[in-house]
């Protein structure tokens, strides 16, 4: 069927399967905040737009006077971004998409975009194609390629006309927004658009719908490209294709629609910070946390990483992503291409999570239980349940607990002054 410009139409469409199986993502901020690299990738915004006194200072101290954010954009030169570098990190990492930004809030544009004038990595800065080199990259290693894209900019003088005229007038769409997208899916083809900057104004304003219909029907990638849900001041959490609803969101039951938690390893930003602390980063147990918890609900997670001006991830991040790929290597079969089971925790505790695949039930627990026995009060086993864990040979020993469910006798782990890293899944065979 085609697919008409409204809602009611483009919501009816079914969300093309890779995206649900594909659970696990990494995001990249990337752009001339990039050159600061100071407070956020917010940086031209509280500096120029709220003349934050703290953004001020930070100019002064740091460059010469007079100095304009456009003056940062020569130095973000990506000297040593290595596309296939990148790509083969996220592999490791166990990643099944990567979703790049090609345009933010500031409006400069990670590619040559013919309606960016000066303001695009082409023309200034890295002189390079940077969404067309990742693309390539990712596509050799077989990763679904995502492309973030900001509707609105903050200084550009046409969005701030439309804006003064209440959003009668629609210049900056018809001008720059809109020819970027079609840009974007006719050059690069995306399995994804990750749209954002949409709060300010209606889907009548942003042509959100006739762009959205135009790339069901008629787009090169019409049968595969997945949407998010921010393409106008009041879809999200309503309409798109998959659900983001806010960022770094965290249902506490299981949503009916299918969702994404985007999240960050600097809690603290998106884009690369030069002063960020250990103490403000995600370490391992809490990605993982996180990543269980949104997938026992359903949901994909896509972490975020801001590399430098230079386009290096720097080996913190490096170090989290290998970690997260790692725990995927053991216990990604509870993960990819699962769903969520009847029920998504243990009642008495968020420290087990649960997911599924057809018959077979996966148990995630967080914590190592003192006495090596694990409770499972939520499955009901049956003379012919098999326990058994990821990553360990052989079953495991259970047996009926008094109450209802099942004790598992755990594997004997060697006493260790470090707890034991986090998360283990034994899977059940023969459970209800």
């Amino acid at each position: 069927p085609r697919y008409r410009p409204d809602w009611d139409s483009l919501d009816a469409r079914p969300l093309p399967a890779w995206f649900d199986q594909a659970k696990v993502g990494v995001f990249v901020h990337w752009g001339v905040f990039s050159v600061p690299a100071w407070g956020s990738e917010w940086f031209w915004w509280h500096w120029q737009g709220e003349h934050r006194s703290d953004y001020q200072r930070f100019v002064q101290r740091r460059y010469p006077p007079h100095t304009t954010y456009a003056d940062f954009a020569p130095r973000f030169t990506a000297h040593d971004f290595h596309p296939r570098e990148w790509a083969q990190l996220f592999q490791r990492a166990g990643a099944r998409y990567v979703v790049l930004t090609t345009k933010h809030h500031e409006g400069f544009t990670n590619w040559g975009s013919p309606v960016s004038w000066n303001w695009n990595s082409l023309d200034t800065g890295p002189h390079r194609d940077l969404v067309g080199e990742l693309g390539q990259a990712l596509r050799e290693s077989n990763i679904h390629y995502g492309l973030y894209h900001s509707l609105l900019e903050w200084f550009n003088p046409l969005y701030l006309a439309d804006k003064e005229s209440g959003f009668k007038t629609q210049n900056f769409v018809l001008k720059k927004t809109m020819p970027e997208l079609y840009d974007l899916v006719l050059k690069y083809k995306p399995d994804l658009i990750w749209s954002d900057g949409d709060w300010e104004a209606p889907d009548s304003y942003w042509n959100s719908t006739s762009f959205l219909a135009w790339l069901y029907n008629d787009s090169p990638v019409k049968d595969t490209v997945v949407v998010n849900d921010r393409w106008c001041n009041n879809c999200s959490c309503h309409h798109g294709g998959y659900y983001n609803c806010a960022d770094k969101y965290k249902p506490g039951t299981l949503p009916t629609h299918k969702w994404e938690m985007c999240s960050s390893i600097d809690k603290l930003s998106w884009g690369y910070r030069s002063n960020m602390n250990i103490s403000e980063l995600m370490d391992e147990a809490s990605i993982i946390e996180e990543l269980v918890q949104t997938v026992s609900f359903g949901g994909n997670y896509l972490l975020n990483v801001g590399p430098t001006k230079e386009g290096v991830i720097v080996p913190i991040f490096q170090e989290r992503l290998l970690a997260l790929g790692r725990w995927l290597d053991t216990n990604g079969e509870a993960i990819y291409e699962s769903k969520p089971w009847r029920v998504q925790m243990e009642n008495s505790t968020d420290m087990v999570w649960y997911t599924s695949k057809g018959p077979v039930v996966y148990a995630i627990f967080l914590i190592w239980p003192r006495d090596n026995v694990l409770e499972l009060s939520s499955p009901t086993p049956s003379p012919a349940t098999q326990v058994t864990m990821l990553g360990f040979a052989g079953t495991l020993k259970w047996q009926e607990s008094p109450g209802k469910g099942l004790l598992i006798t755990l594997p004997y782990v060697l006493p260790s002054p470090l707890p034991p890293q986090s998360g283990w899944t034994v899977k059940l065979e023969g459970v209800k």
